[in-house]
């Protein structure tokens, strides 16, 4: 392998460990994203569950 060869062979690894990088950087945000609305809704759903308990214990 000569040096041209070496080095296209380098440059080639690295444009693909970078584009598998953006990938998960991404896929990180959006997971991120995802997290964040799920917690609101367990949130909402556990305030309306305490909601219905105490109109429950007051009648």
């Amino acid at each position: 392998m000569n040096l041209q060869e070496f080095e296209g062979q380098y440059r080639e690894a690295m444009t693909e460990a970078l584009n598998d990088l953006q990938t998960a950087v991404l896929l990180l945000a959006q997971l991120q994203d995802r997290i964040s609305k799920i917690g609101n809704s367990v949130q909402h759903i556990s305030e309306r569950v305490e909601e219905f308990i105490a109109d429950q214990k007051a009648e």
